[in-house]
């Protein structure tokens, strides 16, 4: 069964959901790309590891009464032995705790040199988190890829966290997709998208004089849907998953889900 929404769907933004479809959406975009550029480019995908931080505290933080020294006497009839006891602690807290989390991202490179040609970030939650390491990785990759002879394409299917600075900036949308090509540059096209809108056919560059190749998105993402079973797994009864939807996107919800 396929999604009730045209083109992105709100309720994979779950952070339970997410991580699962992010590296299927890689993988679909990697794949569609092989069947398209071969024999003269190849699409890899390259895995990045990053760390969620889960805060834990303690419900109940108490002292520690210390107990007494424990004498055992020997049973030979010798001396007896002293058993030394560690200290309690005096207080019991809690500590961070830090999970991998792998982020891909998809490289097209020539056959033979191995060049990197294109490179598709495909933005994770941590790299939407204001000052968290992964976010600032992600924005010095990106300049690094910018200052570089690679095209840069960003795709951006996230309605939550911290949006990639644009200058000027474009109008507000759900979701967003850019591409920087090495002889536009500093031009950056966008391509914006409504919980309510398809996703676009999307052009990869490659290196010239090789025409672009085109990226059906919403295929892609189709999908990934079915291939997920994602309808199983959803409750669309249940509210939209963070960040709170616009007004806008909560009459388009309302419009999908509850047609007359």
């Amino acid at each position: 069964m396929s999604s009730p929404f045209p083109g992105m769907d709100p309720f994979i933004e779950d952070r339970l959901v997410w991580s699962d479809f992010h590296s299927d959406l890689a993988g679909e975009i990697r794949a569609q790309l092989n069947r398209r550029i071969r024999p003269r480019y190849f699409a890899a995908l390259l895995p990045y590891v990053t760390y969620e931080v889960i805060g834990i505290s303690a419900t109940k933080p108490h002292g520690v009464r210390p107990d007494v020294g424990v004498l055992r006497s020997a049973s030979d009839g010798s001396s007896p032995a002293v058993t030394l006891v560690a200290d309690p602690p005096q207080a019991v807290s809690m500590t961070e705790i830090e999970l991998p989390l792998e982020v891909m991202s998809i490289e097209v490179r020539q056959v033979g040199t191995a060049r990197l040609v294109t490179a598709i970030e495909i933005l994770a939650p941590l790299n939407k988190k204001r000052n968290h390491e992964a976010r600032s990785d992600y924005l010095r990759k990106r300049r690094e890829l910018l200052r570089s002879q690679t095209h840069f394409m960003e795709i951006d299917l996230l309605r939550g966290g911290e949006r990639t600075p644009l200058d000027p900036p474009v109008a507000p949308a759900s979701y967003y997709v850019s591409l920087s090509r090495v002889e536009a540059r500093p031009r950056l096209d966008v391509w914006t998208m409504h919980l309510d809108s398809r996703l676009p056919r999307v052009p990869i560059p490659l290196a010239d004089p090789d025409p672009d190749v085109i990226v059906d998105l919403g295929e892609v993402v189709s999908t990934v849907y079915e291939r997920g079973g994602y309808d199983a797994r959803i409750d669309y009864s249940q509210p939209v998953p963070p960040p709170v939807l616009t007004d806008g996107e909560s009459a388009a919800v309302r419009k999908i889900l509850f047609k007359p």
